[in-house]
């Protein structure tokens, strides 16, 4: 057929467009369906993600944490420079303060004890292979090099308080003297500082030494000390009234009240006393005493004062002499004044000699040399003269004023003193005589008002460039020299611008001149020191001593003895100790079995002052990039196997860091992405 029937068009369009209409939607709602389940998907991974990134946030923020918690007591520091060592083993130099302070009490215990732990856990930085040297006060021969590990904690455990004291340079040079060759060098300074460490200068150090002080602390002490005592006149009679002075010292910041104060000597009190002393002040004291019998006098000065007690006695010694030997060396025309003078009392004992015949050999047996009118004295007395006075002794110079002036002033240049410029042969008086000189100050009980001076017929003037060591006793008018005196070498030299004959003048009859011998002579003499400090080289002086043949001297005490080296010198013997002696006390000088002297040491004053250098102080004194100061209360030191140098401390910023991790952990957990509730 060629023709198609309407009615099926029209039922076939009827069916075709609806299910043309319903495949349309399907596509369409299948294409919104996947679509919407892609979005949902990427909405929940979404989701995932920012949990996941809270997690591990949470989670990081905790390993910090954790790692810097660890990390603060692990005690971290930065180096002082990033350049390597250079060289494989260390050389470790550990001064520990052994000193009378260190046994102060702080919160950790006695100073001493905390500085030997400190000294440990220096070492504990280093290796095995590294050397050691332990440095204390005492400057001892076998610590002067060093040691392995071992060595050096076994040294360690033996260091005791110790009355000798070093300052801080005297440190690092021994130090200094150790560090050497090749090998990484370190220097640690334990110590607790005291103020008397420091010299007050700015300190020497060696570019290629690392250095450090490790500062320990403790509470500042009252103290107060006996700090010296003298003697108002250098010779001692049998029986004499004696006056001893006493000066003590407050270190502490309050008033010191009613210090009770005691003296004994050989184990007899022999005064009492009390005295208060201002904060920060000294105070001195005078105590009589008499009754002594001739031979050496051990004396001891005690105060009461607590807590600190190593100086509240001081020690001293002194010898009473049976007599005093004088010396008189007598011109051809000299008179008998001497003799005269001094045989009326049996204290003294004259021995003369004439100009022509003189003992050189003798003249440090007398305590007073006198020249008498000597008409030509020589060179060679001048010289042996000035080792005399060099040793300390004392003359008299009586000149005769009809000598030649030009060889009387070679003699008198040889001794240091002025020249002759010419004789005077105008009468005149003296006009000035110094009362408060130790010579005539307890001469007079009350000084009269119109005092009766000698007289002078002539006289020397002299010519004076230099009076700085001079002494007018007597003057003429317009100050002229009548009677002066002169320190020489160690000793004191007196020069009188006239003799003694009468046709000089009326000084030799005149009532001041039995006061004025005596108390040259009492004032003369070869005075010994009273005592000696512990931790100094001391140079003990003597009397010449004359050793025979394999003949030694020998120093004793209890559970103590010593050959001492001596040396002679100037007319006197020198007495070398070095570090012999450790422990305060008296201590005797035997030859063979005489004894020849007691000498008093005591423990150094310089640990007397409790009061010790600031961070600050010790920052200024040391001023030098490779010396790094720590305080053992705030700060940290710790080496590994001495593989970097010390630099600054971190524990602190560890410490922080830490607890802001643990706050970034809370606050993650707490804040971040958490949705809002609904209803």
């Amino acid at each position: 057929m060629n023709f198609l029937y309407p009615g099926f068009l029209f039922a076939l369009l009827s069916v075709a467009i609806p299910v043309i209409i319903h495949l349309f939607n399907f596509r369409r709602f299948k294409k919104v369906y996947f679509s919407n389940v892609r979005l949902l998907k990427e909405v929940e991974q979404q989701n995932s993600s920012k949990e996941k990134l809270k997690n591990l946030l949470i989670l990081l923020s905790r390993i910090l944490a954790i790692i810097f918690l660890v990390l603060a007591f692990a005690q971290p520091y930065i180096p002082l420079s990033e350049q390597k060592n250079k060289f494989v083993n260390n050389a470790i130099s550990i001064y520990v303060d052994n000193s009378y302070s260190m046994e102060a009490i702080n919160k950790d215990g006695n100073l001493l004890d905390e500085a030997k732990r400190r000294a440990k856990e220096l070492i504990k930085g280093f290796g095995i292979n590294d050397r050691f040297q332990l440095l204390t006060n005492n400057f001892e021969g076998k610590h002067q090099r060093l040691v392995n590990v071992d060595e050096f904690l076994k040294a360690l455990e033996d260091v005791k308080i110790s009355p000798a004291n070093r300052n801080l340079q005297q440190i690092l040079n021994r130090q200094g003297n150790v560090l050497t060759g090749s090998a990484n060098k370190y220097s640690f300074i334990i110590s607790d500082f005291q103020k008397n460490i420091a010299t007050g200068k700015k300190l020497e150090t060696k570019s290629d030494i690392q250095y450090a002080f490790l500062k320990l602390n403790a509470t500042t002490l009252p103290n107060v000390a006996v700090d010296s005592v003298w003697v108002l006149s250098p010779n001692h009679q049998p029986g004499a009234n004696e006056k001893l002075v006493v000066q003590l010292k407050n270190y502490s910041d309050e008033e010191a009240k009613n210090i009770p104060l005691k003296l004994s000597i050989n184990n007899q009190q022999k005064g009492l006393g009390s005295i208060t002393i201002p904060a920060g002040k000294t105070r001195k004291d005078t105590l009589n005493f008499s009754g002594l019998k001739a031979g050496w006098q051990k004396g001891i000065i005690t105060i009461k004062d607590f807590p600190v007690t190593f100086d509240d006695t001081l020690s001293f010694s002194f010898k009473v002499d049976k007599n005093l030997s004088v010396l008189s060396i007598n011109g051809a025309n000299a008179g008998n004044y001497f003799k005269a003078l001094f045989a009326a009392d049996n204290y003294y004992n004259l021995a003369e000699n004439s100009e022509s015949n003189i003992n050189y050999s003798g003249f440090a047996n007398f305590g007073l040399i006198v020249l008498n009118g000597l008409k030509n004295p020589s060179s060679g007395l001048a010289q042996q003269l000035k080792n005399y006075l060099n040793a300390g002794g004392a003359v008299v110079i009586f000149p005769d004023l009809d000598a030649d002036i030009q060889a009387y002033n070679a003699f008198l240049n040889g001794l240091s003193l002025p020249s002759i410029q010419s004789l005077t042969k105008t009468e005149t008086k003296v006009d000035q005589i110094d009362l408060q000189n130790p010579i005539f100050k307890t001469v007079f009980e009350e000084i009269p008002k119109n005092l009766d001076l000698p007289t002078v017929n002539r006289y020397f003037s002299f010519v004076e460039n230099n009076s700085s060591n001079k002494e007018n006793i007597l003057a003429l008018p317009g100050k002229k020299l009548f009677f002066a005196k002169y320190g020489v070498g160690n000793g004191t030299a007196y020069l009188s611008a006239t003799g003694l004959n009468t046709v000089d003048g009326n000084l030799a009859r005149h009532p001041v001149f039995v006061p004025l011998m005596y108390r040259l002579a009492l004032n003369a003499g070869n005075e010994t020191a009273l005592y000696y400090h512990l931790g100094n080289d001391n140079a003990l002086a003597s009397k010449k001593i004359n050793l025979g043949k394999n003949q030694t001297l020998k120093l004793t005490a209890k559970n103590f003895e010593a050959i001492p080296e001596i040396r002679q010198a100037d007319g006197k013997t020198l007495i070398y100790v070095a570090d012999q002696i450790k422990n305060a006390g008296f201590y005797n000088l035997y030859l063979a079995d005489s004894l020849l002297a007691i000498y008093a040491f005591n423990n150094s004053r310089a640990e007397s002052d409790m009061h010790y250098l600031s961070i600050a102080e010790l920052d200024n004194l040391a001023g030098k990039s490779n010396l790094k100061i720590f305080d053992t209360d705030k700060d940290a030191v710790k080496l590994t196997a001495g593989a970097n140098k010390i630099g600054q401390t971190l524990w602190k910023l560890c410490l922080i860091l830490s607890l802001i991790f643990i706050a970034a952990e809370i606050l993650l957990i707490r804040f971040f992405n958490n949705p809002k509730k609904t209803i």
